[in-house]
């Protein structure tokens, strides 16, 4: 699959809730609230975990406290890092990298962990270059 870069800043392609993911492998959801349990300290209950695409008016939002989509789509950004407020507290809430992640987990997080759970929802590692991409 190629890289698919949401509205909000999630790589669709790795995110494990992303229907061709559950589809192919129905195990994900339950992988998927395991993972997001032990690195993000939140729990979804597996049978709400699907993702339908930022961009489909039917979009789930399964996370109810993720304020980006919401700002997202009321000012109709094509990406999250276009947004005027440049980087909002809300957003400053969601921008991690695998270090930051790392730092606060204590043990070393396996490779495939990293791919699963943290990778698909790095927007920090994507924030800068969107902006300067859009020349900002």
């Amino acid at each position: 699959m190629e890289e698919i870069l949401s509205r909000c800043g999630f790589l669709c392609d790795l995110y494990l809730a992303y229907w061709p993911s559950i589809e192919m492998d129905p195990s994900n959801r339950q992988v998927l609230s395991n993972g997001w349990s032990k690195y993000f300290g939140f729990r979804i209950e597996p049978e709400s975990i699907i993702f339908d695409g930022c961009l489909n008016d039917r979009c789930p939002r399964h996370d109810r406290e993720y304020p980006i989509m919401p700002c997202v789509i009321v000012k109709k950004l094509e990406k999250y890092a276009l947004c005027d407020q440049n980087c909002c507290d809300k957003l400053k809430k969601r921008l991690f990298t695998f270090v930051t992640v790392q730092e606060r987990f204590k043990e070393l997080i396996p490779g495939g962990d990293r791919e699963r759970f943290i990778v698909p929802y790095e927007k920090a590692v994507r924030f800068e270059g969107i902006r300067r991409e859009y020349g900002l």
